[in-house]
């Protein structure tokens, strides 16, 4: 999904409570050894840099769909020789090399966990055949006995709310068959400053570990202290 009109202001809004930054990063240096790193849909770059500061020798490559978002990541990490940035559709990608570790965190695919009840896949890719394919080239990318993490999230909801710099965001949910619609909306005053909408695809817990289990991927139970991700092995 292109988030070219959110991408001016994301920063702003996932930096006012939207995600705990330090606390997806101790999740993910909980999970080393690890010296090569993916994270597929990196935005503009807020957690990676918090990973480089924590390890400058970790090599990190980020890919993301949107060039407007990577512009403004690589203005924030040009200071980390240890990090590269690529504009890829993660349904086609090749990026001739393999990693040790990768992960999304409210990227390409993630999960949701809502109470007691069985968490499902959320993915930005609204269709079956795509998802498919990414997951097989994202496959590609990960060496055997290599990780991959896919970040955790509670259900998503209707909500509005001020954010640090004094606007107004707000975000509706609309369900759809096997999926949901996310209206995204920041106001200033009366001034509507920005609109996005994005289409999510869902899929059951059982049906998101199988299409991840046909790619190489195994389920790895209670293996995330920080409980910020499902953990995934490669064979």
């Amino acid at each position: 999904m292109d988030y070219t009109n959110m991408s001016g202001h994301y920063d702003v809004i996932m930096t006012s409570g939207y995600y705990d930054y330090k606390g997806i990063v101790d999740s993910l240096v909980n999970h080393k050894p690890f010296d090569c790193v993916l994270e597929i849909g990196c935005g503009t770059g807020l957690i990676l840099e918090e990973l480089a500061k924590r390890d400058a020798q970790i090599k990190i490559t980020g890919v993301d769909l949107t060039q407007a978002m990577l512009d403004i990541a690589q203005k924030r990490l040009g200071k980390f020789p240890s990090i590269e940035l690529s504009e890829q559709n993660v349904v086609h990608f090749d990026l001739q090399k393999q990693f040790d570790l990768a992960f999304s965190y409210g990227g390409v695919w993630y999960f949701v966990i809502d109470g007691d009840k069985e968490p499902f896949m959320v993915s930005h890719i609204p269709e079956d055949a795509p998802n498919e394919e990414g997951l097989r080239q994202l496959s590609k990318h990960v060496q055997s006995g290599g990780q991959l993490l896919l970040g955790i999230q509670g259900p998503h909801h209707d909500y509005e709310r001020p954010i640090s710099n004094g606007m107004i965001y707000s975000q509706k949910i609309l369900p759809r068959e096997r999926g949901f619609i996310k209206h995204y909306y920041l106001n200033d005053g009366p001034n509507k400053v920005m609109e996005q909408t994005v289409t999510y695809r869902t899929y059951s817990f059982e049906e998101s570990l199988k299409m991840l289990s046909d790619n190489g991927f195994e389920y790895v139970p209670n293996s995330d202290t920080g409980k910020k991700f499902l953990s995934f092995k490669k064979r």
